[in-house]
């Protein structure tokens, strides 16, 4: 049988798993915090905001459902000008991207970024259309955890979980797949560590991207 037939469906979540997007994001957030007149964080704390969804990273802090809600409004303001210019790829992701797309895998992402401004990233980068949707959260918090955006990428694409792989670099990725019971493929040269993958779930590592066509077919 070939890989064509027999491959599953990889959901590629975007930061941390395609694109290095620390930059864009740790001034975007910055940017709320100030226009808030609210304290901001500092570099390690914000390094773990990259993954969760916005209203879940600002809730804490801010603990006041309103000025979260600004606080994400403000985000957007800023990431939607320029923030999502602010990003480098991952060395070795374009060529394994290549690879699967080649040996017949269908593909799509998976992300807890605005769908709008994830589009946007895909739309400038060389192999956006390797993937044959985008699957984002929306702006009014309907979709905005990974396990609904799993749901939703099934549902537009009219799989089964069994069809599918999850690949990303948080728990996140690998919690909200296995709530599909899906396996979840955790790469470690994003914003989680080992252990947080491991514990999550994750049935497989990948240490660096030329890793995953092996993984995929294992």
């Amino acid at each position: 049988m070939s890989v064509a037939a027999a491959a599953p469906t990889l959901f590629f979540d975007l930061d941390g798993t395609l694109i290095d997007s620390s930059l864009g994001i740790h001034r975007s957030i910055a940017y709320a915090f100030e226009r808030l007149q609210h304290p901001v964080p500092d570099e390690q704390a914000l390094r773990a905001w990259i993954g969760p969804a916005l209203r879940t990273s600002f809730q804490p802090l801010l603990r006041d459902d309103d000025k979260v809600e600004q606080a994400v409004a403000f985000y957007l303001e800023r990431y939607s000008r320029e923030g999502w210019t602010e990003h480098t790829v991952y060395d070795g992701i374009a060529e394994t991207l290549e690879g699967l797309r080649a040996a017949g895998y269908r593909m799509a992402v998976v992300t807890a970024k605005n769908e709008d401004n994830a589009r946007r990233i895909l739309a400038h980068l060389p192999f956006g259309a390797y993937f044959e949707d985008v699957i984002g959260s929306t702006r009014d918090g309907r979709l905005t955890h990974k396990v609904d955006l799993i749901a939703e990428a099934l549902q537009r694409l009219g799989l089964q979980a069994a069809q599918c792989l999850m690949i990303g670099d948080r728990r996140m990725d690998i919690e909200g797949a296995a709530q599909h019971g899906m396996t979840g493929v955790g790469v470690l040269w994003g914003f989680g560590s080992e252990d947080e993958l491991r514990q999550a779930g994750a049935q497989r590592l990948a240490a660096a991207p030329a890793q995953l066509p092996g993984l995929l077919a294992a």
